[in-house]
């Protein structure tokens, strides 16, 4: 059969005829055409050669058979153009069945097909369109959930706690969905209409986000707040559902649809694009995680001003749909394989009838196996059961694995919610709290070349022998380290936050001079008041103000309002919103503005207007401004800081980040490296399931541990999470420690002599299957 590689000619198989390669058909089947005898006797000598096409059935020839130059084959006559070139070749004997011609003239069409393929740069110009694809898919997919705990706490009105519980869920449900999505494109549909039919459910899910998230959907009464929330919850949880399906379900079928549009040869080529792949991937969620963050804190709405959450969700949603038309334009220059089935349906039988066959075999009366696979050598080969058992030694080291994504996922959740109580102003660049994630992107890039190139050949030049499974387990404990670095922050953090005791206060009195006044001041807990006081020619003017507020403004922002201490009404706007009238010592509602601006502060009056322009006020803090003098067209003004800002600054997260990119750079590359290099050559998707399958369950492990915590604070949660993480790390530490490595390779080696071997000698395979019959008696 034909490898793919030009200069090698095809051979027809099972069949007492000849094969040629053909220019202008490449399966030629060629045979001797003898005249019937006109009586009984032995037949005539051959007469002529007719050579057919074994893809579309036309034949030529027919003429005279010369006669054969030395081996006593013959040969086409010199009738045959020069351009119908064709080379003998001698058929082989072995009888193969129809399934197998089937499978290889299927192989054949597709090497055919994809040798037509146009190329650029010595690569398949398809591959260009897969990339394509991949940089927006993920650009949709990280730009999307890198605000999604935002909207559910700010948008939802969720808490904190149930926000990270659907957060955590929703990235479980997209590493489960993977498996399903291999198992379709393998079993049933194959790569290309997997990915196309997927991919149209992801863009509808994104679209289904992009409309839940607008406000005005059901704002009837137009106040700025969903008049139906649980009607946008529904969109939502649908929305989330879909592209969980569609994100997961093509997750592990663009890398090997991109593999597959190269030959045999270009292995160089398939290397480059893997590499081209990778860095489409981090370039699209580097770029997604700093734009969307800036859309969603853009002002948009019809009828009322919100943060703009269907621009943040609706750009992704573009994406993806033009990821998907990108993908289907490229349709024609696709090598596209029929599915062949899943390796993991196989292992997973086998393993089913060994446990299966084993409890049936459960009394002592049956003599004992080696391994408990072993039960499985009645119906399944010695070949499917060894490797089955090299990727179970390599899956028992997965258990511990989870509790490490339990840590790394929660950047996007715990880590974005820490970082809107913190200070995000950089000078120049106000960082909005979702954007600090994109530190880990950037920490990967300059990290793993540093760790390639640096760190581990420093360490071999110490003599120290740094397995994959030792830097597993440093991975795991940097991690735990990241979360202790995390609750160091949240205690600086806690500091700035004020908490209000329910007051037993029953009056007050004021008393300036000989002056004097009492308020009574029944206050009831959960009420703020504010106590403004004014020496006026008749006397103490005190009153106690209430206040609508009782804790810090999220997300950075600053609340304001205004106190008229002038003797006259005024007007007072800032920046666009509008505070109305304003009575001799009366106060306004706060209103809500983004930290670290100046607005234009305006002070109407029934004769003059003056203006002034404001403090910049920090971030995450709650002001009074008092309106002393309005003269000359200048208003004096006095600030009070009811609460203050936020004195925490973001950069203090960047160390937790740094901590946590090494121990990702270190356990998720290694660990995809070992699994690798211990499983078997047609195992690897079956490992990299699990593998995947090890981030679903970290983040259902979060759900869990926060749930049945109760921590009321937050800095304690993180000390939880860091010594669970520091267990399981000893725990895998010991399991590494009594792990023997191997090489699949050495093993296969020695099945394929095994198996050369019982094709020599039947009578060997005979008396293995009635061993095997016997045991089955048994």
């Amino acid at each position: 059969m034909p490898d793919g590689r030009e200069g090698l000619w095809p051979r027809v198989v099972s069949c007492r005829v000849v094969s040629y390669r053909v220019l202008s058909c490449p399966i030629v089947s060629c045979g001797i055409v003898s005249p019937p005898p006109a009586a009984p006797g032995p037949p005539a000598p051959p007469r002529h050669l007719r050579c057919c096409c074994c893809c579309c059935g036309r034949c030529r020839g027919g003429g005279p058979v010369e006669p054969p130059l030395n081996a006593g084959r013959p040969r086409c006559p010199p009738s045959v153009p020069s351009r119908l070139f064709v080379r003998l070749s001698v058929c082989l004997s072995a009888p193969r069945s129809p399934r197998g011609r089937q499978q290889r003239a299927g192989t054949m069409a597709a090497k055919s097909k994809g040798s037509k393929q146009p190329g650029c740069f010595g690569y398949p110009l398809s591959i260009f369109f897969i990339v394509i694809n991949e940089f927006c898919e993920r650009f949709s997919y990280y730009g999307m959930r890198a605000v999604l705990v935002l909207y559910f706490k700010y948008f939802l009105r969720w808490d904190d706690n149930f926000s990270t519980a659907i957060y955590h869920t929703f990235v479980a449900l997209c590493y489960l969905t993977p498996i399903l999505g291999a198992l379709i494109a393998d079993s049933w549909l194959g790569k290309f209409k997997t990915i196309v039919s997927l991919s149209i459910v992801y863009t509808i899910g994104q679209a289904v986000m992009a409309v839940s998230s607008i406000n005005d959907l059901t704002d009837h009464n137009r106040d700025g707040a969903p008049d139906s929330i649980a009607t946008h919850i529904a969109l939502s949880m649908t929305g989330l559902i879909l592209i969980a399906l569609g994100t997961g379900g093509i997750k592990p079928c663009v890398s090997a649809f991109g593999g597959d549009q190269f030959e045999d040869h270009q292995e160089k080529q398939r290397s480059r694009f893997f590499s081209l792949f990778y860095l489409a991937i981090n370039a699209g969620s580097l770029i997604s995680t700093v734009i969307t963050p800036i859309l969603r804190a853009q002002q948009c709405g019809i009828h009322s001003k919100q943060q703009c959450y269907p621009l943040a969700f609706g750009v992704p949603a573009a994406l993806m749909a033009v990821s998907l038309i990108v993908f289907v334009i490229g349709s024609g220059m696709y090598k596209k394989v029929q599915p062949q089935g899943n390796i993991m349906v196989q292992v997973c039988k086998c393993i089913g009838f060994a446990i299966k066959n084993r409890f049936r075999h459960r009394s002592k009366a049956y003599p004992k196996r080696e391994h408990w696979l072993d039960w499985a050598s009645e119906k399944y080969s010695k070949r499917l059961i060894t490797q089955t058992k090299m990727v179970l030694k390599v899956l028992f080291l997965y258990i511990p694995l989870p509790m490490f994504w339990a840590l790394f996922d929660q950047q996007g959740s715990r880590w974005t919610l820490q970082a809107t109580t913190m200070d995000g102003n950089f000078g120049a660049i106000q960082i909005q709290p979702d954007q600090m994630q994109t530190v880990n992107p950037i920490l990967i890039v300059i990290m793993v070349p540093i760790m390639d190139a640096v760190i581990y050949p420093l360490i071999k030049k110490c003599k120290i022998n740094f397995t994959p499974l030792r830097k597993i387990t440093v991975g795991m404990f940097l991690a735990g380290l990241a979360f202790i670095a995390a609750a160091l922050v949240q205690l600086q953090i806690d500091t700035d936050y004020r908490t209000f005791e329910t007051s037993q206060l029953q009056h007050v009195v004021v008393a300036y001079g000989s002056n004097n006044t009492t308020l009574n001041a029944p206050i009831t807990g959960g009420e703020r008041y504010t106590l403004t006081v004014k020496n006026t020619v008749s006397g103490i003017d005190a009153q106690l103000l209430f206040d609508n507020v009782t804790s810090k403004p999220e997300e950075g922002k600053n609340l304001i309002r205004f106190i008229n201490n002038l003797p006259w009404t005024v007007n007072v706007t800032m920046g666009g919103a509008d505070f109305g009238e304003l009575t001799t010592l009366s106060a306004t509602n706060y209103s809500v503005f983004s930290g670290g601006r100046t607005d234009k502060i305006v002070v109407s009056t029934n004769a003059d207007s003056c203006t002034a322009t404001s403090n910049s006020l920090g971030f995450g803090g709650a002001y009074t401004i008092i309106i002393n003098e309005c003269s000359g067209n200048v208003a004096a003004l006095n600030y009070s800081q009811d609460i203050p800002p936020n004195t925490v600054h973001m950069a203090w997260q960047i160390p937790q980040y740094f901590i946590l990119t090494c121990g990702e750079v270190v356990f998720s590359v290694t660990g995809l490296e070992f699994s690798y290099s211990q499983a078997p050559s047609n195992m690897k998707s079956v490992l990299q399931a699990g593998w995947l399958l090890t981030v679903a369950v970290g983040n259902i492990i979060v759900l869990i541990v926060a749930g049945a915590s109760k921590l009321s604070q937050q800095w304690a949660e993180y000390v939880l999470f860091a010594a669970l993480l520091f267990a399981v790390c000893i725990i895998f530490s010991i399991m590494a420690y009594f792990y023997t490595y191997i090489d699949p390779n050495e093993i296969e080696a020695q099945l394929d002599e095994e198996e050369k071997q019982v094709k020599k000698d039947p009578d060997l395979q005979e008396k293995e299957e009635k061993e095997a019959e016997a045991v089955s008696r048994m």
